[in-house]
């Protein structure tokens, strides 16, 4: 079969299903990296309660202050590598001051930081999908 280079079409499928949840878990991973380090840091604990919920939205907050944020964006690595096509995944801070933060409160992050991630979004997908495409 021409243009299939000797691949089996469900050998094809399953490529593309799996460079798919590829491009899922690295956008996820981007977007949510740039909203932790975009994150204003005084304690560390805003930068250290985004949490990572796949087919849920995360309660509660954490008794964690992060202030490099390295741990935080570890963890989201961590959730995001299990997410696939077609889930929910949801990044959640639910400290009460956080929709003043994302108002321009702080001086660190007078242009919030998940609206401002939101606009790249594009950005992040056609990046991560080119780069994909040469795999």
């Amino acid at each position: 079969m021409a243009g299939w280079k000797g691949t089996s079409p469900a050998a094809w499928a399953d490529k593309t299903d799996r460079k798919t949840d590829m491009l899922v878990q690295k956008v996820a991973l981007e977007m949510f990296s740039k909203v932790i380090m975009r994150s204003p840091v005084d304690t560390g604990r805003f930068r250290g309660n985004w949490q990572v919920g796949i087919g849920n939205v995360p309660a509660g907050t954490l008794d964690l202050n992060d202030g490099s944020g390295t741990a935080t964006v570890n963890r989201a690595t961590a959730e995001a590598m299990g997410v696939k096509a077609g889930d929910t995944i949801s990044l959640v801070n639910n400290l009460p001051y956080g929709p003043r933060l994302e108002d321009g409160w702080s001086g660190q992050a007078p242009a919030g930081m998940v609206g401002l991630t939101v606009q790249e979004f594009q950005a992040v997908v056609r990046k991560i999908g080119l780069e994909l495409v040469q795999i």
